[in-house]
Protein backbone atom coordinates (compact mmCIF):
# COMPACT_ATOMS: atom_id res chain seq x y z
CA UNK A 1 0.00 0.00 0.00
CA UNK A 2 2.85 2.37 0.86
CA UNK A 3 4.25 2.23 -2.33
CA UNK A 4 1.37 2.74 -4.13
CA UNK A 5 1.15 6.27 -1.85
CA UNK A 6 4.48 7.22 -2.66
CA UNK A 7 3.69 6.63 -6.06
CA UNK A 8 0.64 8.51 -6.32
CA UNK A 9 2.79 11.28 -4.49
CA UNK A 10 5.43 11.21 -7.16
CA UNK A 11 2.59 11.36 -9.83
CA UNK A 12 1.58 14.46 -8.10
CA UNK A 13 4.56 16.23 -8.09
CA UNK A 14 5.13 15.59 -11.53
CA UNK A 15 1.72 17.12 -12.78
CA UNK A 16 3.12 20.00 -10.62
CA UNK A 17 6.27 20.34 -12.15
CA UNK A 18 4.27 20.39 -15.55
CA UNK A 19 2.13 23.28 -14.52
CA UNK A 20 4.85 24.91 -13.58
CA UNK A 21 6.42 24.26 -17.46
CA UNK A 22 3.30 25.32 -19.06
CA UNK A 23 3.23 28.41 -17.01
CA UNK A 24 6.67 29.43 -17.19
CA UNK A 25 7.92 32.46 -18.24
CA UNK A 26 11.30 33.97 -18.56
CA UNK A 27 11.57 36.32 -16.00
CA UNK A 28 10.67 33.59 -13.45
CA UNK A 29 13.35 33.44 -10.85
CA UNK A 30 15.70 30.23 -11.91
CA UNK A 31 15.51 28.71 -7.90
CA UNK A 32 11.99 28.11 -8.94
CA UNK A 33 12.46 26.04 -11.72
CA UNK A 34 15.26 24.24 -9.57
CA UNK A 35 12.54 23.62 -6.95
CA UNK A 36 10.30 21.89 -9.71
CA UNK A 37 13.01 19.84 -11.35
CA UNK A 38 14.18 18.35 -7.66
CA UNK A 39 11.23 17.62 -6.09
CA UNK A 40 9.74 14.71 -8.57
CA UNK A 41 13.41 13.60 -8.54
CA UNK A 42 13.41 13.05 -4.14
CA UNK A 43 10.21 11.68 -4.64
CA UNK A 44 11.10 8.92 -6.80
CA UNK A 45 14.25 8.36 -3.89
CA UNK A 46 10.99 7.39 -1.61
CA UNK A 47 9.09 5.46 -4.14
CA UNK A 48 12.72 3.37 -4.99
CA UNK A 49 12.98 2.66 -1.19
CA UNK A 50 9.80 1.66 0.14
CA UNK A 51 10.06 -1.47 -2.98
CA UNK A 52 14.17 -1.70 -1.62
CA UNK A 53 14.73 -5.45 -0.19
CA UNK A 54 18.12 -5.14 0.30
CA UNK A 55 20.42 -3.25 1.88
CA UNK A 56 22.00 -1.87 -1.09
CA UNK A 57 18.73 -0.87 -2.93
CA UNK A 58 18.00 1.30 0.75
CA UNK A 59 20.96 3.26 0.43
CA UNK A 60 20.73 3.82 -3.44
CA UNK A 61 16.98 5.26 -2.73
CA UNK A 62 18.55 7.10 0.63
CA UNK A 63 21.26 8.84 -1.84
CA UNK A 64 18.56 9.45 -4.36
CA UNK A 65 16.68 11.42 -1.40
CA UNK A 66 19.47 13.24 0.38
CA UNK A 67 19.83 15.36 -3.07
CA UNK A 68 16.40 17.06 -2.28
CA UNK A 69 17.02 17.04 1.22
CA UNK A 70 20.52 18.81 0.99
CA UNK A 71 19.51 21.37 -2.11
CA UNK A 72 15.35 22.44 -1.39
CA UNK A 73 15.93 24.28 1.37
CA UNK A 74 18.79 26.15 0.13
CA UNK A 75 16.55 26.96 -2.95
CA UNK A 76 13.82 27.60 -1.39
CA UNK A 77 15.82 30.19 0.89
CA UNK A 78 16.92 31.53 -2.39
CA UNK A 79 13.88 32.60 -3.71
CA UNK A 80 12.69 33.81 -0.36
CA UNK A 81 15.58 35.94 -0.54
CA UNK A 82 15.02 37.31 -4.34
CA UNK A 83 11.25 37.79 -3.57
CA UNK A 84 11.49 39.69 -0.60
CA UNK A 85 14.18 41.95 -2.60
CA UNK A 86 17.26 41.36 -0.24
CA UNK A 87 20.47 41.25 -1.98
CA UNK A 88 23.13 38.81 -1.45
CA UNK A 89 26.44 39.04 -2.79
CA UNK A 90 27.51 35.91 -5.40
CA UNK A 91 30.41 34.91 -3.37
CA UNK A 92 28.29 34.22 -0.46
CA UNK A 93 25.35 32.45 -2.49
CA UNK A 94 28.45 30.50 -3.97
CA UNK A 95 29.78 29.61 -0.66
CA UNK A 96 26.04 28.46 0.40
CA UNK A 97 25.98 26.25 -2.70
CA UNK A 98 29.07 24.50 -2.25
CA UNK A 99 28.21 23.61 2.20
CA UNK A 100 25.06 21.94 0.03
CA UNK A 101 27.25 20.32 -2.17
CA UNK A 102 29.51 19.05 0.19
CA UNK A 103 27.28 18.05 2.65
CA UNK A 104 25.76 15.34 -0.35
CA UNK A 105 28.83 14.55 -1.37
CA UNK A 106 28.92 13.35 2.48
CA UNK A 107 25.50 11.77 2.15
CA UNK A 108 26.87 10.03 -0.60
CA UNK A 109 29.52 8.60 1.13
CA UNK A 110 26.74 6.50 3.62
CA UNK A 111 27.24 2.85 3.64
CA UNK A 112 31.03 2.99 2.88
CA UNK A 113 32.03 5.61 5.81
CA UNK A 114 31.17 6.55 9.40
CA UNK A 115 30.58 10.12 8.62
CA UNK A 116 27.29 10.30 8.00
CA UNK A 117 25.95 6.92 8.95
CA UNK A 118 27.79 5.21 11.53
CA UNK A 119 25.73 1.88 11.34
CA UNK A 120 23.33 1.17 8.89
CA UNK A 121 21.29 -2.07 8.68
CA UNK A 122 18.14 -3.24 6.86
CA UNK A 123 15.45 -5.25 7.65
CA UNK A 124 11.59 -6.24 6.33
CA UNK A 125 9.16 -5.03 8.82
CA UNK A 126 5.24 -6.30 8.00
CA UNK A 127 6.20 -6.45 4.45
CA UNK A 128 8.03 -2.87 4.85
CA UNK A 129 11.72 -1.92 4.32
CA UNK A 130 13.58 -0.46 7.75
CA UNK A 131 16.86 1.37 7.72
CA UNK A 132 18.29 1.14 10.78
CA UNK A 133 20.90 3.60 11.30
CA UNK A 134 23.05 5.37 13.64
CA UNK A 135 23.58 9.12 12.60
CA UNK A 136 27.29 10.29 11.86
CA UNK A 137 28.76 13.81 12.70
CA UNK A 138 28.05 14.88 8.90
CA UNK A 139 24.32 13.86 9.38
CA UNK A 140 24.25 16.40 12.47
CA UNK A 141 25.56 19.31 10.15
CA UNK A 142 22.88 18.27 7.61
CA UNK A 143 20.68 19.45 10.52
CA UNK A 144 22.38 22.28 11.57
CA UNK A 145 22.15 23.32 8.15
CA UNK A 146 18.23 22.73 7.16
CA UNK A 147 17.81 24.43 10.61
CA UNK A 148 19.66 27.34 9.69
CA UNK A 149 18.04 28.55 6.21
CA UNK A 150 14.65 27.58 7.89
CA UNK A 151 15.10 30.09 10.21
CA UNK A 152 17.21 32.61 7.60
CA UNK A 153 13.99 32.38 5.27
CA UNK A 154 11.57 32.70 8.41
CA UNK A 155 13.56 36.13 9.54
CA UNK A 156 13.64 37.24 6.08
CA UNK A 157 9.93 37.38 5.59
CA UNK A 158 9.63 38.78 9.15
CA UNK A 159 11.52 41.72 8.58
CA UNK A 160 9.86 41.91 4.43
CA UNK A 161 6.55 42.36 6.36
CA UNK A 162 7.68 44.88 9.42
CA UNK A 163 9.84 46.96 6.53
CA UNK A 164 9.74 46.38 2.91
CA UNK A 165 6.09 48.33 2.05
CA UNK A 166 6.94 47.80 -1.73
CA UNK A 167 6.62 43.37 -1.28
CA UNK A 168 2.96 42.56 -1.51
CA UNK A 169 1.44 41.02 1.81
CA UNK A 170 0.11 38.30 0.59
CA UNK A 171 2.76 36.82 -1.37
CA UNK A 172 4.85 37.00 2.09
CA UNK A 173 2.06 35.10 4.11
CA UNK A 174 1.95 32.59 1.24
CA UNK A 175 6.03 31.90 1.25
CA UNK A 176 5.67 31.42 4.87
CA UNK A 177 4.01 28.06 4.23
CA UNK A 178 6.06 26.12 1.74
CA UNK A 179 8.70 26.70 4.12
CA UNK A 180 7.18 25.78 7.10
CA UNK A 181 5.86 22.60 5.39
CA UNK A 182 9.48 21.44 4.13
CA UNK A 183 10.53 21.55 7.74
CA UNK A 184 7.39 20.43 9.53
CA UNK A 185 7.53 17.43 7.31
CA UNK A 186 11.24 16.56 7.48
CA UNK A 187 11.29 17.00 11.66
CA UNK A 188 7.64 16.62 12.89
CA UNK A 189 5.86 14.64 10.51
CA UNK A 190 8.63 11.59 9.97
CA UNK A 191 7.42 10.43 13.93
CA UNK A 192 4.19 10.00 12.94
CA UNK A 193 4.43 6.15 11.14
CA UNK A 194 7.72 3.97 11.60
CA UNK A 195 6.80 2.96 7.58
CA UNK A 196 5.65 6.17 5.82
CA UNK A 197 7.54 9.36 5.90
CA UNK A 198 5.82 12.48 4.96
CA UNK A 199 8.61 14.43 3.98
CA UNK A 200 7.52 13.97 0.29
CA UNK A 201 3.64 15.31 1.27
CA UNK A 202 5.19 18.33 2.38
CA UNK A 203 7.44 18.76 -0.72
CA UNK A 204 4.34 18.37 -3.19
CA UNK A 205 2.18 20.75 -0.59
CA UNK A 206 5.16 22.85 -1.33
CA UNK A 207 5.12 22.74 -5.15
CA UNK A 208 1.25 23.27 -4.85
CA UNK A 209 1.95 27.16 -2.97
CA UNK A 210 4.79 27.97 -4.96
CA UNK A 211 2.33 27.69 -8.36
CA UNK A 212 -0.15 30.13 -6.23
CA UNK A 213 2.60 32.41 -5.44
CA UNK A 214 4.28 32.34 -8.79
CA UNK A 215 0.63 33.12 -10.40
CA UNK A 216 0.32 35.98 -8.23
CA UNK A 217 3.81 37.19 -8.69
CA UNK A 218 2.39 37.40 -12.38
CA UNK A 219 -0.38 39.46 -11.30
CA UNK A 220 1.86 41.79 -9.25
CA UNK A 221 4.02 42.16 -11.96
CA UNK A 222 2.24 44.98 -13.82
CA UNK A 223 4.99 46.13 -16.17
CA UNK A 224 5.45 42.72 -17.39
CA UNK A 225 2.20 41.69 -17.67
CA UNK A 226 1.30 45.03 -19.50
CA UNK A 227 4.37 43.95 -22.04
CA UNK A 228 3.59 40.21 -22.29
CA UNK A 229 -0.54 41.21 -23.44
CA UNK A 230 0.90 44.10 -25.92
CA UNK A 231 3.13 41.24 -27.33
CA UNK A 232 0.48 38.96 -27.56
CA UNK A 233 -2.07 41.28 -29.45
CA UNK A 234 0.55 42.39 -31.76
CA UNK A 235 -0.15 46.00 -30.44
CA UNK A 236 3.83 46.78 -29.66
CA UNK A 237 6.92 45.13 -31.24
CA UNK A 238 10.28 45.21 -30.70
CA UNK A 239 13.96 44.87 -32.71
CA UNK A 240 17.37 45.50 -30.46
CA UNK A 241 20.73 46.25 -31.61
CA UNK A 242 24.49 46.88 -30.08
CA UNK A 243 26.07 50.16 -29.96
CA UNK A 244 27.90 48.95 -33.70
CA UNK A 245 23.79 48.56 -35.36
CA UNK A 246 24.89 44.58 -34.91
CA UNK A 247 21.48 42.73 -34.74
CA UNK A 248 20.49 41.23 -30.85
CA UNK A 249 17.03 40.10 -31.58
CA UNK A 250 13.33 40.96 -32.15
CA UNK A 251 9.68 39.69 -31.55
CA UNK A 252 7.91 37.39 -34.32
CA UNK A 253 5.73 40.24 -35.01
CA UNK A 254 8.75 42.63 -35.88
CA UNK A 255 10.17 40.10 -38.41
CA UNK A 256 6.91 40.09 -40.16
CA UNK A 257 6.80 44.30 -40.01
CA UNK A 258 11.12 44.35 -41.58
CA UNK A 259 10.77 40.75 -43.13
CA UNK A 260 15.01 41.49 -43.90
CA UNK A 261 15.30 40.49 -40.36
CA UNK A 262 14.82 36.88 -40.75
CA UNK A 263 17.72 36.87 -42.89
CA UNK A 264 20.19 38.13 -40.53
CA UNK A 265 22.06 36.13 -37.51
CA UNK A 266 22.58 37.57 -34.63
CA UNK A 267 25.56 39.53 -34.53
CA UNK A 268 25.07 40.81 -37.98
CA UNK A 269 25.08 44.23 -38.47
CA UNK A 270 21.93 45.41 -40.37
CA UNK A 271 22.20 46.51 -44.24
CA UNK A 272 21.27 48.83 -46.77
CA UNK A 273 17.88 46.85 -48.20
CA UNK A 274 14.79 49.42 -48.53
CA UNK A 275 13.71 48.72 -44.87
CA UNK A 276 16.93 48.35 -43.65
CA UNK A 277 18.00 51.73 -44.46
CA UNK A 278 14.57 53.13 -42.76
CA UNK A 279 15.94 51.28 -39.37
CA UNK A 280 19.26 52.61 -39.82
CA UNK A 281 18.02 56.35 -40.31
CA UNK A 282 15.84 55.92 -37.15
CA UNK A 283 19.07 54.75 -35.36
CA UNK A 284 21.21 57.82 -36.90
CA UNK A 285 18.92 60.17 -35.88
CA UNK A 286 18.59 59.07 -32.36
CA UNK A 287 22.10 58.33 -32.19
CA UNK A 288 22.66 62.38 -33.26
CA UNK A 289 20.34 63.37 -30.93
CA UNK A 290 18.43 61.63 -27.77
CA UNK A 291 15.46 63.74 -28.45
CA UNK A 292 14.76 62.82 -31.96
CA UNK A 293 13.49 59.30 -30.91
CA UNK A 294 9.92 59.13 -32.95
CA UNK A 295 9.07 58.11 -36.04
CA UNK A 296 6.16 57.50 -38.61
CA UNK A 297 6.58 53.59 -40.55
CA UNK A 298 3.76 52.53 -42.50
CA UNK A 299 3.46 48.92 -44.00
CA UNK A 300 0.90 47.34 -46.23
CA UNK A 301 -1.28 44.33 -44.78
CA UNK A 302 -1.52 41.62 -47.58
CA UNK A 303 -4.42 40.11 -45.86
CA UNK A 304 -6.39 43.09 -45.33
CA UNK A 305 -5.19 44.93 -47.84
CA UNK A 306 -4.59 47.98 -46.59
CA UNK A 307 -1.73 49.92 -44.62
CA UNK A 308 -1.14 49.89 -41.49
CA UNK A 309 0.77 52.41 -39.76
CA UNK A 310 3.13 52.23 -36.45
CA UNK A 311 4.55 54.91 -34.05
CA UNK A 312 8.14 54.00 -34.01
CA UNK A 313 10.02 54.70 -30.88
CA UNK A 314 13.62 54.23 -30.56
CA UNK A 315 15.77 54.14 -26.92
CA UNK A 316 18.86 52.89 -25.35
CA UNK A 317 19.07 49.65 -23.51
CA UNK A 318 21.05 49.59 -20.66
CA UNK A 319 23.20 47.04 -18.56
CA UNK A 320 22.91 48.84 -14.89
CA UNK A 321 23.71 52.42 -15.60
CA UNK A 322 26.00 51.50 -18.93
CA UNK A 323 24.36 51.58 -22.51
CA UNK A 324 24.94 48.58 -23.79
CA UNK A 325 22.94 48.98 -27.49
CA UNK A 326 19.26 50.44 -29.01
CA UNK A 327 15.70 49.20 -28.79
CA UNK A 328 13.45 50.28 -31.58
CA UNK A 329 9.26 49.44 -30.69
CA UNK A 330 6.78 50.08 -32.72
CA UNK A 331 3.33 50.69 -31.47
CA UNK A 332 0.52 49.99 -33.86
CA UNK A 333 -1.27 53.29 -34.39
CA UNK A 334 -3.36 52.62 -37.54
CA UNK A 335 -7.18 52.64 -35.51
CA UNK A 336 -6.29 56.21 -34.01
CA UNK A 337 -4.70 57.12 -37.44
CA UNK A 338 -7.25 55.83 -39.66
CA UNK A 339 -10.04 57.72 -37.19
CA UNK A 340 -8.15 60.99 -37.34
CA UNK A 341 -8.20 60.35 -41.33
CA UNK A 342 -12.05 59.58 -41.17
CA UNK A 343 -12.25 62.92 -39.20
CA UNK A 344 -10.78 64.73 -41.78
CA UNK A 345 -12.91 63.39 -44.92
CA UNK A 346 -14.78 66.16 -44.74
CA UNK A 347 -12.27 68.75 -45.37
CA UNK A 348 -11.02 66.77 -48.02
CA UNK A 349 -11.54 69.99 -50.72
CA UNK A 350 -9.50 71.82 -48.50
CA UNK A 351 -6.63 69.10 -48.41
CA UNK A 352 -6.64 69.14 -52.17
CA UNK A 353 -5.98 73.34 -52.01
CA UNK A 354 -3.34 72.11 -49.18
CA UNK A 355 -1.72 69.67 -51.04
CA UNK A 356 -1.75 71.95 -54.22
CA UNK A 357 0.31 74.40 -52.16
CA UNK A 358 2.84 71.68 -51.03
CA UNK A 359 3.25 70.98 -53.76
CA UNK A 360 4.29 74.26 -54.62
CA UNK A 361 6.68 74.30 -51.53
CA UNK A 362 8.32 71.45 -52.43
CA UNK A 363 9.18 72.55 -56.06
CA UNK A 364 10.38 75.59 -54.73
CA UNK A 365 12.15 73.47 -52.00
CA UNK A 366 13.82 71.79 -54.87
CA UNK A 367 14.59 74.95 -56.71
CA UNK A 368 16.23 76.50 -53.52
CA UNK A 369 18.41 73.17 -52.98
CA UNK A 370 19.56 73.25 -57.37
CA UNK A 371 20.55 77.16 -56.43
CA UNK A 372 22.32 76.00 -53.22
CA UNK A 373 24.43 73.10 -55.60
CA UNK A 374 24.66 75.59 -58.84
CA UNK A 375 26.12 78.58 -56.13
CA UNK A 376 28.39 75.70 -55.18
CA UNK A 377 29.27 74.66 -58.46
CA UNK A 378 30.38 77.69 -59.57
CA UNK A 379 32.74 78.30 -56.94
CA UNK A 380 34.73 75.30 -58.41
CA UNK A 381 36.29 76.56 -61.33
CA UNK A 382 36.98 72.97 -62.54
CA UNK A 383 33.77 71.28 -62.73
CA UNK A 384 31.33 73.51 -65.00
CA UNK A 385 27.98 71.98 -65.61
CA UNK A 386 28.99 68.71 -64.05
CA UNK A 387 25.42 68.84 -61.70
CA UNK A 388 23.32 68.88 -64.49
CA UNK A 389 25.41 66.60 -66.23
CA UNK A 390 26.06 63.72 -63.49
CA UNK A 391 22.58 64.37 -62.93
CA UNK A 392 21.35 63.11 -66.24
CA UNK A 393 24.05 60.33 -66.35
CA UNK A 394 22.39 58.85 -62.56
CA UNK A 395 19.39 59.11 -64.64
CA UNK A 396 19.92 56.93 -67.64
CA UNK A 397 22.06 54.88 -65.38
CA UNK A 398 18.49 54.29 -63.10
CA UNK A 399 16.89 53.54 -65.67
CA UNK A 400 19.33 50.92 -67.49
CA UNK A 401 19.30 48.93 -64.03
CA UNK A 402 15.45 49.21 -63.94
CA UNK A 403 15.14 47.99 -67.65
CA UNK A 404 17.72 45.39 -67.07
CA UNK A 405 15.73 44.48 -63.93
CA UNK A 406 18.94 42.02 -62.02
CA UNK A 407 18.88 44.78 -59.23
CA UNK A 408 14.70 45.53 -58.17
CA UNK A 409 14.63 49.30 -57.49
CA UNK A 410 11.20 51.15 -56.25
CA UNK A 411 9.96 53.71 -58.00
CA UNK A 412 10.35 55.80 -55.01
CA UNK A 413 14.02 55.22 -54.75
CA UNK A 414 14.56 55.48 -58.45
CA UNK A 415 12.93 59.32 -57.81
CA UNK A 416 14.93 59.89 -54.82
CA UNK A 417 18.45 58.79 -56.11
CA UNK A 418 17.75 61.01 -59.35
CA UNK A 419 16.30 63.77 -57.41
CA UNK A 420 19.55 63.48 -54.97
CA UNK A 421 22.37 63.40 -57.67
CA UNK A 422 22.97 67.31 -57.65
CA UNK A 423 23.16 67.68 -54.02
CA UNK A 424 26.04 64.96 -53.84
CA UNK A 425 28.72 68.01 -54.30
CA UNK A 426 27.31 70.21 -51.75
CA UNK A 427 29.92 69.73 -49.09
CA UNK A 428 32.03 71.77 -51.42
CA UNK A 429 30.26 74.63 -49.98
CA UNK A 430 32.76 74.27 -46.69
CA UNK A 431 35.68 73.65 -49.22
CA UNK A 432 38.54 76.51 -48.93
CA UNK A 433 38.67 78.83 -52.15
CA UNK A 434 42.01 78.52 -52.34
CA UNK A 435 41.80 74.70 -53.02
CA UNK A 436 38.28 74.32 -54.08
CA UNK A 437 39.55 76.79 -57.18
CA UNK A 438 43.10 76.30 -57.66
CA UNK A 439 43.98 75.56 -61.21
CA UNK A 440 45.99 72.51 -61.28
CA UNK A 441 46.23 69.25 -59.23
CA UNK A 442 45.91 69.49 -55.43
CA UNK A 443 48.45 68.53 -52.88
CA UNK A 444 48.65 65.93 -50.68
CA UNK A 445 47.69 68.42 -47.82
CA UNK A 446 44.80 70.39 -50.27
CA UNK A 447 43.07 66.65 -51.28
CA UNK A 448 42.71 65.84 -47.78
CA UNK A 449 40.93 68.76 -47.10
CA UNK A 450 38.93 68.50 -50.40
CA UNK A 451 37.85 65.05 -48.85
CA UNK A 452 35.94 66.70 -46.15
CA UNK A 453 33.32 67.64 -48.53
CA UNK A 454 32.06 64.42 -48.62
CA UNK A 455 30.80 64.01 -44.52
CA UNK A 456 29.99 67.49 -44.57
CA UNK A 457 27.94 67.27 -47.74
CA UNK A 458 25.76 64.64 -45.54
CA UNK A 459 25.62 66.95 -42.52
CA UNK A 460 24.82 69.99 -44.45
CA UNK A 461 21.87 67.77 -46.30
CA UNK A 462 20.85 66.22 -43.09
CA UNK A 463 20.53 70.27 -41.71
CA UNK A 464 18.63 71.45 -44.81
CA UNK A 465 15.97 68.56 -44.58
CA UNK A 466 15.69 67.84 -40.66
CA UNK A 467 12.12 68.63 -40.72
CA UNK A 468 11.42 67.20 -44.22
CA UNK A 469 8.27 64.48 -44.18
CA UNK A 470 9.84 62.63 -46.76
CA UNK A 471 12.14 60.89 -44.46
CA UNK A 472 13.27 58.13 -47.44
CA UNK A 473 14.48 60.77 -49.36
CA UNK A 474 16.52 62.69 -47.02
CA UNK A 475 18.15 59.30 -46.13
CA UNK A 476 19.10 58.49 -49.84
CA UNK A 477 20.25 61.88 -50.56
CA UNK A 478 22.96 62.36 -47.16
CA UNK A 479 24.04 58.52 -48.56
CA UNK A 480 24.78 60.26 -51.80
CA UNK A 481 26.83 63.31 -50.60
CA UNK A 482 28.55 60.76 -47.65
CA UNK A 483 29.49 57.33 -49.66
CA UNK A 484 29.83 58.93 -53.42
CA UNK A 485 33.78 58.36 -52.90
CA UNK A 486 33.83 54.81 -51.49
CA UNK A 487 35.35 52.54 -52.88
CA UNK A 488 34.42 48.72 -53.71
CA UNK A 489 37.26 47.19 -52.36
CA UNK A 490 37.23 49.67 -49.66
CA UNK A 491 39.74 51.64 -50.44
CA UNK A 492 37.61 54.76 -50.90
CA UNK A 493 36.97 57.80 -48.02
CA UNK A 494 35.29 58.88 -46.15
CA UNK A 495 34.83 55.87 -44.13
CA UNK A 496 36.15 53.20 -45.89
CA UNK A 497 33.49 51.26 -46.18
CA UNK A 498 33.76 48.12 -48.52
CA UNK A 499 31.57 46.13 -50.67
CA UNK A 500 27.54 46.17 -50.09
CA UNK A 501 28.22 48.14 -46.77
CA UNK A 502 28.03 51.41 -49.10
CA UNK A 503 24.69 52.27 -49.78
CA UNK A 504 23.21 51.22 -53.77
CA UNK A 505 22.71 54.85 -54.19
CA UNK A 506 26.05 55.89 -53.62
CA UNK A 507 27.70 53.19 -55.77
CA UNK A 508 25.14 54.71 -58.70
CA UNK A 509 25.71 57.76 -58.29
CA UNK A 510 30.40 57.14 -58.16
CA UNK A 511 30.04 55.65 -61.50
CA UNK A 512 28.31 58.59 -63.16
CA UNK A 513 30.79 60.85 -60.83
CA UNK A 514 33.78 59.72 -62.04
CA UNK A 515 32.11 58.79 -66.21
CA UNK A 516 31.38 63.05 -66.34
CA UNK A 517 35.34 63.69 -64.77
CA UNK A 518 37.08 61.59 -66.78
CA UNK A 519 34.99 62.71 -70.32
CA UNK A 520 34.89 66.29 -69.54
CA UNK A 521 37.63 68.34 -69.59
CA UNK A 522 39.04 70.12 -66.11
CA UNK A 523 41.79 72.82 -65.41
CA UNK A 524 44.05 70.21 -65.09
CA UNK A 525 43.63 67.74 -67.89
CA UNK A 526 42.02 67.77 -71.32
CA UNK A 527 38.86 65.38 -71.71
CA UNK A 528 39.49 62.06 -72.28
CA UNK A 529 37.78 59.80 -75.73
CA UNK A 530 34.55 57.65 -74.49
CA UNK A 531 37.16 54.73 -75.35
CA UNK A 532 39.71 55.31 -72.71
CA UNK A 533 37.03 56.74 -70.03
CA UNK A 534 35.50 53.42 -70.88
CA UNK A 535 38.24 51.33 -70.44
CA UNK A 536 38.80 53.12 -67.00
CA UNK A 537 35.06 52.53 -65.86
CA UNK A 538 35.28 48.84 -66.59
CA UNK A 539 38.66 48.11 -65.16
CA UNK A 540 37.35 49.59 -61.65
CA UNK A 541 34.89 47.56 -61.73
CA UNK A 542 35.28 45.25 -58.83
CA UNK A 543 38.09 47.44 -57.45
CA UNK A 544 36.31 51.17 -57.50
CA UNK A 545 33.01 50.30 -58.48
CA UNK A 546 30.12 47.87 -57.82
CA UNK A 547 30.72 44.80 -60.41
CA UNK A 548 27.02 43.97 -59.95
CA UNK A 549 26.68 47.14 -61.47
CA UNK A 550 28.66 46.43 -64.97
CA UNK A 551 25.92 45.13 -67.12
CA UNK A 552 24.19 48.09 -66.46
CA UNK A 553 26.70 50.62 -67.15
CA UNK A 554 27.71 48.47 -70.27
CA UNK A 555 23.77 48.77 -71.22
CA UNK A 556 23.86 52.70 -70.23
CA UNK A 557 26.88 53.54 -72.55
CA UNK A 558 25.71 54.04 -75.86
CA UNK A 559 23.19 56.72 -74.15
CA UNK A 560 25.41 58.03 -72.10
CA UNK A 561 28.15 58.21 -75.17
CA UNK A 562 25.37 60.59 -77.16
CA UNK A 563 24.16 62.13 -74.40
CA UNK A 564 27.85 63.80 -73.76
CA UNK A 565 28.64 64.12 -77.89
CA UNK A 566 25.49 66.32 -77.52
CA UNK A 567 26.59 68.40 -74.79
CA UNK A 568 29.46 70.04 -77.53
Amino acid sequence: MIPVIYAGIFVISLLCSMIYIYIWHKRFDVNFTLIFTLVPIACIGYLLFSTSRSLGEALYAQRIIYLGGCFLQFFILSGILNLCGIQVTKFIKLQMFFVCALMYILALSMGYTDLFYKNVSFDIENGHPVLIKEYGPAHTVFYALIIAFFVIGIFTIGYSLIRKSQIPRRILHLLLIPDVLCIASYFVGRNISKYFDPVPVGYVLAQIMFIIIIKRINLYDVGNTAIDTMLREKSVSYISFDLKYRYLGSDAYAKKLVPDLSALAVDDVIGYSERERKLRHFLDSFKEDNKNNAFIYTVHDDIEDDDRIYNVNVNHIYESSRQRGYVITFTDDTANKKYIQLLDNYKEKLQQEVEEKTKSIIEMHDNLIMSLAMMVESRDNSTGGHIRRTSDGVRILVEEIKKEGKIELSDSFSRDVIKAAPMHDLGKIAVDDAVLRKPGRFTDEEFEKMKHHAAEGARVIHEILLHTDDNSFKVVAENVAHYHHERWDGSGYPEKLKGEQIPLEARIMAIADVYDALVSKRVYKEAFDFDKANAIITEGMGTQFDPGLASAYEHARPRLEEYYKNQG
